[in-house]
């Protein structure tokens, strides 16, 4: 152990074997499908389980719309009532068919967005959530580089065809819908089926059927956004979870894309199971170190896998100095590898143990509870 300066690391490597997991059949050498670009990802570790040119600037029409819709989810303004303006009932292409000046809940317009593809309702966001489209559209970029989208660029809050310079990847793509599927709000509305919302200027209520048709085509899946352009072409991004394991699928330009995202999903979970590498909870490294706590992981980690890579993990834990805090820190790191390859890294946290509080005896609590009775006071 290197004992220079503050840090003192411990490093052990311990390798998981990985029993009592059904292990199904081993990973497809290649499939097939007819986007010009496709991605299928695993949501909770990011893993890429298919991809096909994922990388490559493309157009991607209405599933810009999971940007607009999240961004209005996260601004709190969802219960708010947004006064439509003259340019937005003005937008060309699909629509929810608003009117200047009627005023609605930004919630219901988000859900016209994502379950009708309505281009009006995405210009009233904009206005609503950005203080204009433009400012709207600075936010979703400034997102997109939060995320990580580092081959994207928004334009617009639709995505029609009214600029060169609106254009993602499925990788990207791919990203900005895991993220988004970790609000409960948007998982919500992107799995709905049906929604009515109040039409304050007719004698009936807007009901809106989602387009994306995938919702009752295929039983496993939770949501997603359909697009389409004459440039784009098709575009669909859609989710779906079986199990333990939720999947995220984008095509880009497919001809077939409804057939090619439930190819994907059954490849996926066909070939791929969720390994527990790291249960939540305690961790024993093994060796002694001078801790006076405990070491722990606030979270499980898993990680889908093949049945040939079931045995291939391995985890380095490296701890820091033990700290004199008597309360919640980051003590290290537990370094995920799988064939020798890092993966990830999750935090390990420590906790000093607190002193445990002195028990009274049965004569002290009888005794309490006959003073209680008389009203006395015990602590005097």
């Amino acid at each position: 152990m290197n004992m220079n300066r503050r840090l003192i690391i411990f490093s052990l490597v311990f390798i998981f074997f990985i029993a009592n997991i059904p292990k199904k059949a081993e990973a497809a050498v290649s499939m097939s499908v007819n986007a010009q670009s496709a991605i299928l990802m695993e949501q909770k570790s990011g893993r890429i389980l298919f991809e096909k040119d994922a990388y490559t600037k493309r157009r991607i029409a209405s599933i810009t719309k999971i940007m607009t819709a999240i961004l209005a989810i996260e601004s709190g303004k969802m219960n708010q009532y947004v006064t439509v303006s003259e340019q937005a009932t003005r937008t060309e292409g699909s629509s929810v068919y608003l009117k200047p000046g009627e005023k609605i809940k930004l919630k219901d317009l988000v859900y016209g967005l994502m379950m009708r593809s309505g281009n009006d309702a995405a210009v009233a966001i904009a206005e609503a959530v950005g203080g204009s489209v433009e400012g709207f559209v600075y936010m979703m970029n400034e997102r997109a580089r939060e995320i990580g989208m580092l081959n994207t660029h928004f334009a617009n809050p639709h995505g029609l065809d009214d600029s060169k310079n609106h254009y993602s990847t499925a990788y990207d793509m791919a990203l900005l819908t895991r993220y988004a599927m970790d609000n409960k709000t948007y998982r919500q509305i992107a799995g709905t089926k049906e929604y009515r919302a109040p039409n304050p200027t007719e004698n009936w209520d807007r009901i809106w059927k989602n387009k994306n048709r995938l919702l009752t085509m295929y039983r496993y899946t939770t949501g997603g956004k359909t697009g389409f352009t004459k440039l784009a072409k098709r575009t669909l991004v859609s989710t779906a979870a079986k199990g333990d394991m939720s999947l995220i699928a984008v095509t880009l330009n497919d001809p077939d894309d409804w057939n090619d995202h439930i190819a994907m999903y059954e490849n996926g979970f066909k070939n791929f199971d969720m390994a527990e590498v790291l249960p939540k909870g305690d961790i024993d490294t093994g060796k002694k170190n001078s801790y006076n706590g405990r070491l722990y992981l606030k979270k499980a980690y898993d990680y889908p896998a093949t049945a040939k890579e079931m045995d291939l993990f391995r985890v380095e834990y490296r701890l820091k100095k033990p700290p004199l805090a008597k309360t919640e820190t980051v003590a290290g790191k537990a370094m995920i590898f799988l064939d020798d390859k890092l993966i990830d890294e999750e935090p390990i946290y420590f906790q000093s143990k607190q002193p445990r509080k002195e028990r009274k005896g049965l004569f002290s609590f009888m005794k309490e509870m006959f003073l209680a009775i008389l009203g006395v006071k015990t602590d005097g």
